[in-house]
């Protein structure tokens, strides 16, 4: 009876985080007058007992909760106040999507030799209908879109291939074969793409491969295509754009490891598609696996207006450097009044600082491409098509979409810079700036993969850099120790619990996230922390329009409840092939450990037998310098061999007794070599990045 007392009026068929406190004050209120009224201890054990096992309140001792959660009653507000303000819906997406459809794969399932699956074009089927609560009803929208996949028909002679993962493959057809713009990114992928156009159009040689820019996703796929012996054959062109190979390369030695542990939680790899999960990447679907390759361009593109003709096809180029990638180009049929934009102009507001890590884009030189596009081809263009997402029909169409894409990247230019002459830092100004209504109201502009909060910061700091002129964030403290001193003058772990909780109970999940990442920093091992941050990031991964956005906070989340998951990034061994030594022995210098090599002195000459270089090598004050076409008189030691033993010397940290027996040359001083390998660190991507 007294139990019925104390829960009556309250909420007994679940618990949201809002109705907390309402029904703690209740119970105390209640639990107070009968205190009063009778025997103390009795009915404050009572209460605690209800506050302890009903509440969820600290009063007894509980296991933390890691397993996955619904949306709260906070989340479903958000969800519903973003629903009524979106764009009217107007069916252009949608048919653009579908327009030219000829079928696809028979089984949704693309496996490797060992039949291991690598993809599966149906892992988004689930998106139909009425988004769920755990699923910002915008990412919804535009995932029910992007996830058609198969094979399309652009215009008379051009093909794309879409969703076989998170790019697109467009192919001309020549008078003998296929040209192939942007060959997806895994081999396997690029391969099963190539069945399906054989199986729907026939059999034909590919005679041509253009790479619109240096990301992996528009070349990687390249040897399921065509083979390295097509191409010393001269069977197949190969053609990029000037400082593709270096371009390609460098984004992926020198920061590799950091980058490609970041890469995970941007594109969710560690998360499985549905609606409590990944829900692609704003720009395609997620990353398939197999195996990343590389073929060199046999022909570099250098100018705006150079054209070339490919197996009786007339292409036009305009390069586009320094835009979406360093090394970039799109392609412009004249005969077919299609443009194929690359990537400067997609289905989303894209990335001007790529959350995995990459150079500041140059968002005014972006605006400035598009406006030269519109110049060149808009008059005569009736189809746009870029290697994401889905084409754009009708002349005036592409006008207009190329335009609000053009004025959405000025737009976020100069209003970023604005507000940061008015003296704003980054965090400030991304709070203020958003777009006109003009530009709010297009579906393509909105933030899919990249938004305008992260944006605008990357325009900052282009300009003027990570640090906001207030002393105070001049030399602030290391995360783990400002956690503990943070923790320390809130009142201690249990206080900063408590107030953790309080603000998920009110919907504030950006402040609680910020409390319990302090707690978590300052107190590793507190699983009442950890469990309670991971509902907090789930809640904001939930909330949030870009996907992006999305499969960071629930990779954060899930790393949070079941720790960091196992393996190194893999590496590209195409890749390794094609970065040039010069640059390979700059990445090897970065390995370099002072406290390992401390203050010895060393010279090496190194002879790469098998590319004709060589190299002056010299090791001083902790620093690894080389020089190319340069030979000490008088080193320590010399190498000589071909690449693959040297960098296996210094990069995989051969045995050099092993490395002799392979080939390698050693005259001098054998242990100045094994001072210099011992001294390298083999860098790890398992590195932890919710957790201290």
């Amino acid at each position: 009876m007294i139990a019925v007392y104390l829960l009556e009026g309250t909420e007994t068929q679940g618990f949201d985080a809002e109705s907390f406190f309402l029904t703690f004050r209740v119970m105390f209120a209640r639990c107070f007058y009968m205190t009063q009224a009778l025997n103390f201890l009795p009915f404050l054990r009572l209460f605690l007992l209800f506050s302890g096992l009903f509440l969820g309140v600290p009063a007894l001792a509980q296991t933390p909760d890691f397993s996955a959660k619904v949306a709260s009653r906070a989340t479903l507000e958000a969800q519903a106040r973003v629903e009524k303000a979106l764009p009217r819906e107007d069916g252009r997406d949608l048919d653009f999507a579908q327009r030219g459809f000829v079928g696809t794969l028979k089984d949704p399932i693309i496996r490797d030799a060992q039949q291991q699956p690598l993809w599966d074009l149906n892992a988004y089927q689930f998106v139909t209908d009425k988004a769920p609560p755990t699923v910002n009803p915008s990412l919804w929208r535009h995932m029910t879109i992007l996830n058609k996949h198969g094979l399309f028909k652009l215009a008379d002679g051009i093909w794309q291939v879409r969703g076989f993962d998170v790019s697109n493959m467009t192919l001309i057809a020549g008078d003998s074969g296929w040209i192939v713009i942007d060959p997806l990114t895994r081999k396997e992928i690029a391969a099963a793409a190539m069945a399906l156009v054989t199986e729907k159009l026939g059999a034909r040689p590919v005679k041509a491969v253009i790479y619109t820019h240096s990301h992996s996703d528009h070349f990687g796929g390249v040897k399921g295509i065509v083979s390295a012996e097509d191409i010393k054959a001269g069977r197949v062109t190969i053609i990029a754009p000037e400082h593709f190979v270096e371009e390609a390369a460098s984004e992926n030695v020198i920061a590799g490891p950091a980058m490609g542990r970041r890469a995970t939680y941007q594109f969710g790899t560690g998360l499985k598609p549905g609606p409590q999960g990944q829900m692609g990447s704003g720009i395609g679907m997620g990353l398939a696996g197999g195996a990343i390759t590389l073929i060199a361009p046999t022909d570099l593109v250098r100018k705006t207006g150079e054209t070339r003709t490919l197996d009786g096809v007339t292409f036009s180029f305009q390069m586009v450097p320094e835009s979406e990638a360093p090394a970039e180009l799109n392609v412009m049929l004249p005969a077919k009044r299609a443009l194929v934009i690359g990537e400067i102009a997609t289905c989303s507001q894209h990335n001007i600082l790529t959350p995995r890590g990459a150079l500041v884009r140059n968002t005014l030189k972006w605006a400035g491409y598009l406006t030269e596009a519109l110049r060149l081809y808009a008059d005569t263009t009736e189809v746009v098509a870029s290697s994401h997402c889905w084409p754009h029909f009708g002349k005036a169409e592409v006008r207009d979409y190329l335009t609000k894409q053009r004025d959405n990247y000025k737009f976020l230019h100069d209003q970023s810079v604005r507000l940061m002459n008015k003296g704003m830092n980054a965090t400030e100004l991304a709070e203020a700036i958003s777009p006109p209504a003009s530009l709010a109201k297009e579906w393509f502009t909105r933030g899919y993969y990249g938004t305008y909060n992260h944006n605008s910061k990357a325009v900052y700091q282009r300009y003027l850099g990570w640090y906001d002129a207030n002393p105070a964030n001049l030399n602030p403290h290391i995360p783990a120790e400002r956690a503990k001193r943070m923790v320390a003058a809130l009142g201690g772990a249990d206080r900063v619990l408590e107030l953790g909780r309080k603000a998920m109970n009110e919907g504030d999940y950006r402040w609680s996230s910020d409390l319990l990442n302090q707690l978590v920093f300052a107190a590793p091992d507190n699983a009442d922390a950890r469990a309670l941050l991971a509902d907090s990031y789930e809640q904001l991964g939930f909330q949030a329009e870009s996907s992006l956005w999305r499969n960071m906070y629930l990779s954060g989340a899930s790393e949070l409840r079941s720790g960091l998951g196992s393996g190194d990034v893999p590496v590209s061994l195409d890749m390794v092939a094609a970065i040039p030594t010069a640059m390979m022995l700059d990445a090897v210098a970065t390995r370099l450990d002072p406290a390992l090599i401390g203050d010895r002195k060393l010279t090496f000459n190194i002879n790469v037998a098998d590319r004709k270089e060589r190299f002056a090598v010299t090791i001083g004050n902790a620093v690894m310098v080389s020089e190319f076409d340069q030979a000490h008189a008088s080193p320590d030691v010399t190498l000589t061999g071909p690449r693959p033993l040297i960098m296996g010397l210094l990069l995989q940290k051969v045995p050099l007794a092993a490395l002799e027996k392979s080939g390698l040359k050693v005259e001098g001083d054998r242990s100045a070599a094994d001072a210099l390998q011992n001294a390298l660190e083999a860098p790890s991507s398992r590195f932890n990045i919710v957790t201290p």
